[in-house]
């Protein structure tokens, strides 16, 4: 029986190798294996969060909030977790913006607003899936009984989580994923498979320390304490989640030129200053994807809408979104000449 156990764990350990190694070849930056079980502490977090009403208009996030820590309510065959982290850094930079007031260009036609630098590229939800998809039919075909499921941050699973549980990083103050190779510009994914891999031995530590910088910096106050993000004061949630007809003031008047998302709290960050820039060229930025002409925003009809943002994770906000965003923009501006 000892021999057979033995040889059990040979096999996990043997199988999770081929899985990691052949997962690295179709260009993910980091994998890690976690054991399919229930998150007991980030369960009782998110239940703690929830109650303080901090998801904003994020209604989704409560229901069912025990699914969302436990993969086997949502896949029922799961044993393991295979959760990979893929760099979407590039080098571009976003325009230095220019007050109205000392523009030399017409006013109205040369203001634009700055997007997050995870929608410059293509929408990271088909790049991250469609190579999950490929490495769960590669399982397949080593293992005929494998059973799998993509997520891809869509599904009700606590991505950052899983991705700490597996070895990946640590979550930071500012509650993203810091990974040591790549800091925070990783989009993560799971794969959730019926079969036993031996799990990763250990988590990395939080190596935040003292640093309060994500804190400090964010205009709207929105990391209200280390760890934990009030989404109701979040431009990210402003500008991509929130449905309302115009964006609250509080959060308007510090938008700080984001017409869709905010990379502040990850801007300053430390660990985000090394990281080497994506072998992805699907994440190379769009024309205009950068920073985005309002005035053109304003323009979009639903076909024009449709057919700009084909294949961008900036759908996400709808075309009335974007236009409600480009306003507050405006309006910003105009009250500071």
């Amino acid at each position: 029986m000892i021999l057979e156990n033995q040889r059990t764990v040979k096999a996990s350990s043997e199988v999770a190798a081929q899985v990691k190694e052949r997962a690295l070849q179709l260009g993910f930056s980091r994998v890690g294996i976690a054991r399919a079980e229930s998150l007991t502490e980030e369960h009782s977090r998110l239940q703690q969060w929830l109650a303080r009403r901090l998801n904003g208009e994020m209604k989704w996030m409560e229901r069912d909030p025990a699914q969302r820590t436990d993969p086997r309510l949502f896949f029922p065959p799961a044993r393991s977790v295979i959760v990979v982290a893929l760099n979407y850094y590039t080098e571009d930079e976003h325009e230095v913006r220019i007050p109205m007031r000392d523009s030399g260009r017409a006013k109205s036609e040369a203001l634009t607003g700055k997007i997050s630098r995870y929608a410059w590229g293509d929408d990271y939800h088909e790049v991250v899936a469609g190579k999950l998809r490929e490495l769960l039919s590669w399982i397949k075909q080593q293992y005929a009984e494998a059973e799998g499921k993509v997520c891809v941050d869509i599904q009700p699973l606590m991505d950052k989580a899983w991705a700490a549980r597996a070895g990946l990083g640590w979550i930071g103050k500012h509650t993203n994923l810091i990974t040591p190779e790549f800091g925070s510009w990783v989009f993560i994914g799971e794969l959730l498979l019926n079969l036993d891999l031996e799990p990763e031995d250990m988590e990395i530590a939080d190596q935040c320390g003292s640093c309060s910088l994500c804190i400090d910096a964010c205009p709207t106050r929105a990391i209200v304490e280390p760890y934990v993000l009030d989404a109701n004061l979040c431009i990210s949630h402003a500008t991509i989640e929130s449905r309302t007809p115009e964006i609250r003031a509080d959060v308007a008047e510090h938008l700080e030129g984001w017409l869709y998302g905010c990379d502040i709290c990850q801007d300053v960050c430390p660990w985000n200053h090394m990281t080497s820039v994506s072998i992805e060229p699907r994440f190379q930025p769009r024309a205009g994807n950068v920073n985005a002409s309002l005035s053109e925003i304003q323009r979009l009809t639903p076909a024009a809408y449709a057919e700009r943002f084909r294949g961008s994770a900036m759908k996400r906000a709808k075309l009335a979104g974007l236009q409600r965003n480009a306003r507050a923009l405006l309006a910003t501006e105009s009250a500071d000449v």
